[in-house]
């Protein structure tokens, strides 16, 4: 964070500004590489015009059915750290069926008073997505804004294109190193409250810091992954288990917890906000025949764990 802090506004919270904005139109939903080539001219061309950078995103708009790959209060932080002013949140059941035309005139022109565009080249708006790229730059450039729409944004040795698509390809398969690759550095998180469990990692010498998955964030591919904590300040790291815990739960139903095994730290944290960070997958979660088994297999995770972190140059002889 560069101690810039963003403000998250709605519709009904949005000041009206004489000197205009300069405004990101998407869902930015986990922010890759080409969302903050978009983010970043964005607040470039606001801090040399005196306007408000704005990002736009929705609620209500799951089109995967997958979750969310971040929240709002992630999008802020990440907001936050670009430079960016203000994060407007729409809520997508309220316009959905608004006419393009309608979304330009009423929220780009009135309620923005934008001065500058900026969109990728797949950029869709309106009822039954009727409104494109084509007819953004056309009604912005009538109306006297800068528009600038931006080409595919490519990435490894095949060339792909950029998009949210491929980041839930790399959480539904655990690849969260391939994620924070094209994130440009944003590791894939779980935040929450650290809640109390069954106590068992304690009574078996690896107290954990349990976080419940919130219902409207993604599940990542359920296993054991080397992290890293966020508590307040600090930079904590650690092995996590994400999933059911199989080999003491036999409910299904549960939702999926983070249970992370933190390095050298015997704090008591219960009731304490923390951010989890994935950073590489070691295995698949799994259910031992007994708990002596899921102990052995434990040291072994915080091994391997040690391990990578110590070739990654993040922690050297832990």
């Amino acid at each position: 964070m560069n101690g810039h802090l963003t403000t998250v506004c709605y519709l009904d919270t949005l000041p009206y500004l004489h000197k205009g904005r300069a405004v990101a139109l998407g869902f930015f939903d986990g922010i890759h590489m080409g969302h903050k080539q978009i983010i970043r001219q964005t607040v470039k061309t606001a801090a040399l015009n005196d306007m408000t950078s704005t990002v736009m995103t929705f609620i209500n708009f799951d089109k995967s059915g997958e979750g969310l790959l971040t929240t709002i209060e992630e999008k802020r932080e990440i907001l936050s750290s670009l430079g960016v002013d203000e994060l407007l949140v729409l809520d997508f059941d309220q316009i959905k069926d608004m006419p393009a035309e309608d979304f330009l005139y009423e929220i780009i022109l009135m309620k923005l008073s934008s001065a500058a565009l900026f969109a990728g080249n797949d950029y869709r708006f309106g009822k039954m997505a009727q409104g494109d790229a084509k007819l953004l730059k056309e009604f912005g450039e009538s109306k006297g804004m800068d528009v600038t729409i931006f080409e595919d944004k490519l990435y490894g040795s095949d060339n792909r294109r950029l998009s949210s698509t491929w980041l839930r390809e790399t959480i539904n398969s655990g690849d969260v190193k391939l994620y924070s690759e094209l994130c440009a550095g944003t590791n894939f998180s779980y935040s929450g409250m650290v809640v109390t469990g069954n106590q068992l990692g304690r009574k078996l010498g690896f107290p954990t810091a349990n976080i419940t998955i919130p219902e409207d964030k993604m599940r990542v591919k359920r296993g054991v992954y080397v992290s890293r904590v966020m508590l307040g300040s600090r930079k904590l790291y650690g092995v996590t288990n994400v999933g059911l815990r199989p080999t003491v739960n036999s409910d299904t139903t549960l939702a999926d917890t983070a249970e992370t095994f933190i390095f050298d730290f015997d704090e008591d944290i219960y009731g304490a906000r923390i951010k989890v960070e994935l950073l590489s997958f070691i295995r698949p979660e799994q259910k031992f025949d007994s708990v002596d088994d899921l102990a052995a297999q434990v040291n072994l995770d915080k091994e391997s764990a040690k391990t990578w972190l110590a070739k990654s140059g993040i922690i050297i002889g832990v």
